[in-house]
């Protein structure tokens, strides 16, 4: 049946369409008008192509001369642009006529675009180009986190692309999963690995997603000194990228974000420090680090123990200490002028101290980095009075109404206090160091006695004084000592003499009778003087006078060593008398 030349010129028309391009049986005929594949993986274009082989009915024996891939504003062979150099290929056998295709490998995002098919003959004006092409859509897939159960680990997971109405499958640790959705729901433990990929292409599927793994710490430089730049790096491998938080032990958020950064850093930054990192599905915490920074030693502290009073021949203990890394070493010194070190140890002991030790010491802290002193620390021994020491002026002779002041001291801590007494009597005769009698007398001649007293103790001398009636101590001593030798002579002679003349004398012859001849008689001799020796006593006659200035001490009783009463020695000369013959 014949069809009107309009029914006609319709079929014509729909079987060019449906060959895509059709002007005297030119033609390309593609697979696919669209595709979608995901970033990363690769694609295949194909299509079948035609052209006449006749003209106005006569047999043209047309062959392709040539064929190629281009871009829609671009006739430039596809492979021969530096963009897809490498990753561009014509994968159709040759041996199949009429047959094209395209592989694009390690797709980009930027090669989204539109691909058309142009081949060329040997006949004049015989070429061609499939328009329009095959539209490509590269696609980054992404799976986000869309709900997270926090009080367990069940999560809902979705993919997306920029296809139209894709298909989506899911991998879980590498296994394909049942569901064939945009989104997935289950538990995930730490290590879970969770993927999506466009069906048909799920060798290129997307990203993995999974929790941070253990996050690793590194800190720059190796050596912290104080005072320096330190800086610490956390990372965790996680997708979605972690976001990384601060914490030193003990303490709250320090920082946010990958690096924890100290530009000059101190001694009290020292410590252990740790990251966490942390995406949609989990959080994961770093071992700790531990920061130490080295300085020098600060200023030493020194204390003394017992903190008390210090007794004499009692244990003290003097300890310093600084904060110092590395450890300080310690050395102590006292502040006497000379430089060798009393102990090289934190502590200088005195098992028995002395009041010798008393004075002010110090200690040195001391390491590679530096070195510091301490202020320095008094020790004040207390002790009771040494012996005291005695002492009279004037030095030499003391004659009688001189004035005469006696002096007392003694090494004590704290001071001591000073009283006189004289021996036998009770009353303290003045107290302070000095004692001064202004009219010295006889009757003050004797032991005089310094005591010195704190509260520690006592201690006492004794001086000795004497005086001779206007002359010297010395004259008075000799005198006496010359004195005492002669009448020990005067009386072994007198004893001797008597004794031979007692044994030497005759016998008396008869007196006569008749009487004693008086004619015969010898007058008597001369009598002659007798020296005798006494010793006197000078005996007290009035009070002593006392220097006004020095004040009376309160009565007080003591046992002195043993009194000497001062003895001068004198000659007197008497008379014999005579006694009538009887």
């Amino acid at each position: 049946m014949a069809l009107p030349a309009a029914a006609r010129g319709l079929v014509v028309f729909l079987l060019c369409v449906t060959e895509i391009q059709c002007e005297s049986d030119w033609g390309v005929t593609y697979t696919s008008a669209e595709i979608c594949a995901a970033k990363g993986s690769s694609v295949d274009m194909s299509c079948t192509y035609r052209y006449p082989t006749s003209k106005d009915g006569i047999q043209t024996y047309s062959i392709v001369t040539q064929h190629f891939w281009h871009l829609q504003k671009n006739l430039k062979d596809l492979s021969e642009l530096p963009k897809y150099s490498g990753h561009v290929t014509y994968p159709c056998s040759s041996e199949r006529e009429n047959v094209c295709c395209l592989r694009i490998t390690n797709l980009t995002e930027s090669d989204s675009a539109e691909y058309m098919f142009r081949f060329i003959t040997n006949q004049p004006g015989g070429s061609w180009s499939g328009v329009p092409g095959v539209k490509l859509t590269v696609s980054a897939l992404q799976i986000q986190v869309t709900r997270v159960n926090q009080s367990s680990t069940e999560a809902e997971l979705s993919c997306h692309s920029n296809c139209n109405d894709p298909s989506y499958v899911w991998f879980k640790n590498g296994q394909k999963v049942p569901e064939e959705a945009s989104s997935y729901t289950n538990h995930f433990n730490p290590g879970d690995n969770i993927s999506c990929a466009l069906k048909g292409h799920e060798d290129s599927g997307s990203p993995s997603l999974y929790a941070p793994k253990l996050p690793s710490v590194s800190v720059s430089p190796g050596e912290i000194m104080k005072g320096s730049s330190v800086n610490l790096s956390c990372s965790s491998d996680a997708n979605p990228a972690a976001n990384y938080t601060w914490y030193k032990i003990n303490q709250t958020l320090l920082s946010e974000g990958p690096q924890l950064v100290f530009s000059s850093i101190r001694s009290s930054d020292s410590g252990q420090y740790h990251c966490a990192a942390e995406n949609e599905l989990r959080r994961t915490t770093s071992a700790n680090i531990f920061i130490n920074v080295k300085y020098g030693p600060k200023l030493p502290s020194v204390s003394v123990s017992p903190s008390a009073e210090i007794e004499e021949g009692s244990s003290v203990t003097l300890s310093c200490s600084s904060d110092a890394n590395p450890a300080a070493n310690y050395t102590w010194y006292k502040e006497d002028g000379n430089l060798k070190p009393l102990s090289e140890d934190p502590q200088l002991v005195f098992s028995s101290i002395q009041s010798s030790d008393s004075g002010q010491y110090q200690c040195r802290a001391q390491n590679k980095l530096g070195m510091k002193e301490s202020k320095s620390i008094s020790i004040d021994v207390k002790y009771g009075p040494k012996l005291p020491s005695v002492s009279v002026s004037p030095s030499a002779e003391i004659e009688e109404g001189s004035s005469v002041t006696l002096s007392c001291s003694s090494d004590a801590n704290p001071a001591a206090n000073y009283t006189w007494y004289k021996e036998d009597e009770d009353s303290p005769k003045a107290s302070g160091q000095n004692f001064t009698i202004t009219d010295f007398r006889s009757e003050h001649s004797g032991n005089y006695y310094c005591e010195a007293q704190n509260s520690r103790g006592r201690r006492d001398s004794t001086l000795h004084l004497t005086v001779g009636a206007g002359q010297g101590i010395l004259s008075a001593v000799v005198t006496m000592t010359a004195v005492l030798i002669i009448f020990i002579l005067i009386s072994v002679a007198l004893w001797v003499r008597l004794l031979t003349r007692k044994e030497g004398a005759p016998k008396p012859s008869p007196e006569p009778k008749g009487g004693p001849d008086v004619s015969a008689q010898k007058p008597p001799a001369e009598q002659k003087d007798t020296l005798h020796y006494a010793v006197v006593h000078f005996s007290k006659r009035q009070a002593d006078p006392i220097n006004p200035d020095t004040r009376p001490a309160l009565p007080q009783i003591h046992t002195s060593e043993e009194k000497v009463d001062s003895v001068e020695y004198a000659t007197v000369k008497c008379n014999g008398v005579s006694t009538a013959p009887g």
